[in-house]
């Protein structure tokens, strides 16, 4: 562990700090995160993994093969616990973390939710005044607002140094429209200075035109700001920082950056 502390780079350990937060990336969305090129990405990836920075593990598919989730070694989980003066992990420890990962039933609800910031911060790595200036994980959403509601994340999309903070959903389309419906009247005992917009983000233009008839019927809780954006869709037209949000009761499609907050709006220098 002590020679390898001299051979990483700032962004390996940009790198481990991402995986120890949010648990496991694709290499395409760490080729988003740090990387020029995918080429460059797989090739360091791979050298990380040899020396046991880093792990990686994938389901089998066919046809074709699926992309790598790439989480911490043994290696790599030790250096992040010297660096904060933890405990030092048995190397079994950190693979069988990775092998509960990878068997997982809310694996796939994880990489979707890690893609949606992973997006954002791509996006804005290619623009000036945009940045991804917060990004909590679902574990850290639960320590600011315990159990009333439980989002899969929160962020700050900060543009020309407004702040735009939301929360959001990621809905992969396998629950009925009342219990995602339902999840709203926990965000509306929120107190004011927590009343960021709630957003969801689908599958598919149907399940969200559905929801906003099924929300357009039973009424959306006071206090609540609710916009939602497709996925595929977004991909299409600059991702979920692009004119992709639709908000509930408002005609056309907005951007992040111009989503209507209250009481929780964020003005970030």
């Amino acid at each position: 562990m002590a020679a390898e502390l001299t051979r990483l780079t700032p962004r390996d350990r940009l790198l481990l700090d991402l995986l120890h937060e949010h648990q496991t990336f694709t290499t395409d969305q760490i080729h988003t995160l740090a990387f020029t090129s995918v080429a460059r990405a797989r090739i360091r990836l791979g050298q990380l993994y040899t020396r046991e920075i880093l792990d990686r593990f994938r389901h089998y598919q066919r046809p074709g093969s699926q992309a790598w989730r790439w989480t911490l070694g043994p290696i790599g989980a030790a250096i992040l616990a010297a660096t904060r003066g933890d405990a030092l992990p048995r190397p079994a420890a950190v693979r069988d973390a990775t092998a509960r990962l990878a068997m997982s039933p809310t694996l796939t609800h994880l990489v979707v939710t890690n893609g949606f910031f992973v997006a954002l911060t791509g996006h804005a790595r290619g623009h000036d005044n945009i940045r991804l200036g917060r990004w909590w994980n679902e574990a850290r959403c639960r320590q600011a607002v315990g159990t009333v509601v439980r989002p899969d994340g929160h962020g700050v999309w900060v543009a020309a140094g407004h702040g735009v903070p939301f929360w959001l959903e990621t809905d992969l389309g396998s629950e009925t429209l009342s219990r995602v419906a339902g999840k709203l009247d926990g965000y509306a005992v929120l107190p004011r200075a927590r009343a960021y917009p709630v957003l969801f983000w689908l599958p598919t233009a149907a399940r969200e035109a559905n929801l906003h008839a099924h929300l357009a019927r039973t009424g959306v809780p006071d206090g609540v700001r609710v916009a939602t954006a497709v996925a595929d869709h977004a991909a299409e037209v600059g991702g979920p920082a692009g004119p992709v949000w639709r908000v509930t009761g408002t005609p056309g499609r907005v951007t992040l950056a111009d989503l209507p907050t209250s009481g929780g709006a964020v003005w970030v220098g």
